[in-house]
């Protein structure tokens, strides 16, 4: 059978938010003739395997940990009914599907057209999308958007495969007993927080000594030592050699850390290493489209590659956020510069917000104190510290408190705040009225002008000497 054959004016490879943020801008607010491909769920990582589905079960880690402060303020709460995995994960499931066909409705709200499969390229301006049914479709775009996103990796060694990955990790069936979980990077950190909030055994193996190594100095000394005092076991200067099966769904990590070599005997293993791009199955090559080093799609300041009518953005180019809200602000500011007549739209990438759903949670928004100090010299550069104990724990022993931490660093004579970092409760939703104040170039004045809302943790960012 022929093909379909169908033309558009933007064709969006990549059913993620970034994609189909710019896909509904473009046809239903500039009435651009849009059609959008994925070839799995609506939604990209961030709706199933990622922010959706992981935040949720941190919910259900953050509940657990309630449950347990709960004596101290005065609750006899019953510890014999054990945390329901399968309950959990089985309407943890029924919500993102819902999400998924949710998705699927806006496209049609905004008249875009959609199709389930797999594409590749034909030509710069040509893409076959394979069908369900293994049926085939032509689309020929004037203009072509790649926003696959990625795909977690799996390292080079023998039984590799015997472990799974963040997406693996919201299809368990039952909850680990025990779990090795390898990377530094802020997927390792939330589900090992996670996993350990909920009962699980966890071990932490991380290269170096510290973990979430992007982030302030004074982040990564204070989530380190506090994990280590909830009793993540964390395996510092590690690496792994080979995975063994040892049947029933057992395994054996081999591994060297700082201690020397040893064996660890596991129910689940997690890799959290990194990710690349989706792109290994698009013939991307015919294009001409140039890549980075580490396989990223390279484009500009206005998600242009090298080729005048095919863009990129989201987790699969080189701008370094694999962020869902920076992909969907990008994917809308291109819609409006291709096809809303402004053409200077574009994502300003500074100062973007950014934050670790760990335990407990940890923001950032700026420049790092060390990036500063690189940037404008010690001498331009004045930081504000601040470690205290939250007012929630002041009704336990001191061994429970777990620490709250900021920073504020600020450059200048005006002392304007180029970084914020902050540790603790609440940090998650502290930070996005701060990333307000820091995009509009807020002062250390400015900060101190503002009137302290007490009794919170967050007044600290105010009254900082």
């Amino acid at each position: 059978m022929a093909p379909m054959k169908k033309e558009c004016d933007y064709l969006v490879l990549g059913g993620g938010s970034g994609g189909l943020a710019s896909a509904r801008r473009a046809s239903g607010m500039y009435g651009a003739k849009a059609i959008a491909v994925e070839v799995k769920r609506l939604g990209g990582t961030c709706v199933n395997v990622g922010c959706v589905p992981k935040k949720i079960t941190w919910n259900a880690a953050s509940i657990s940990d309630t449950i347990k402060d709960a004596k101290s303020y005065g609750f006899d709460v019953k510890q014999g009914n054990p945390f329901d995995w399968k309950t959990f994960t089985d309407k943890r499931a029924a919500f993102v599907e819902r999400l998924n066909g949710i998705y699927e409705k806006n496209l049609e709200k905004d008249k875009v057209e959609y199709f389930h499969g797999l594409a590749t390229f034909v030509d710069p301006h040509t893409v076959k999308v394979t069908l369900d049914d293994n049926t085939e479709v032509d689309i020929k775009a004037k203009k072509i958007l790649v926003a696959v996103g990625g795909h977690p990796n799996l390292p080079n060694m023998p039984g590799a495969e015997l472990g799974i990955t963040s997406d693996g990790f919201f299809e368990l069936s039952q909850q680990p007993k025990k779990v090795a979980v390898i990377g530094a990077g802020y997927i390792a950190v939330e589900m090992a927080g996670m996993l350990h909030a909920l009962g699980t055994e966890t071990h932490l193996f991380i290269r170096q000594d510290k973990f979430l190594r992007t982030f302030d100095p004074m982040i990564q000394d204070k989530i380190v030592a506090e994990y280590e005092r909830i009793g993540v076991h964390i395996h510092k200067n590690s690496s792994q050699s080979k995975v063994e099966d040892l049947g029933d769904g057992n395994k054996r990590l081999h591994y060297k850390d700082s201690d020397g070599e040893g064996t660890l005997d596991i129910d689940c293993l997690l890799w959290a290493i990194g990710r690349s791009p989706e792109l290994e199955k698009l013939n991307l090559d015919i294009t001409g489209v140039k890549l980075n080093d580490k396989g990223h799609i390279k484009t500009d300041d206005y998600q242009n590659t090298n080729i005048d009518h095919i863009y990129s953005l989201g987790d699969a180019c080189d701008r370094g956020f694999e962020l869902t809200p920076v992909a969907i602000a990008a994917g809308r500011r291109l819609s409006e510069r291709l096809f809303g007549g402004i053409p200077d739209a574009k994502l300003s990438y500074e100062n973007i917000p950014s934050v670790v759903f760990s335990h407990p949670t940890v923001g950032s928004v700026g420049m790092t104190e060390p990036a500063a100090r690189e940037k404008y010299g010690d001498e331009n550069v004045k930081v504000y510290n601040s470690s205290f104990s939250d007012m929630y724990f002041s009704m336990m022993e001191q061994d429970e408190k777990a620490p709250t931490s900021y920073k504020l660093v600020c450059s200048g004579k005006e002392e304007k705040v180029v970084g914020l970092h902050i540790l603790g409760r609440g940090s998650d939703e502290v930070l996005q009225g701060f990333g307000v104040a820091i995009k509009m170039g807020a002062t250390k004045k400015d900060f101190d002008r503002c009137v302290a809302i007490h009794p919170t943790a967050a007044e600290e960012l105010v009254t900082m000497t």
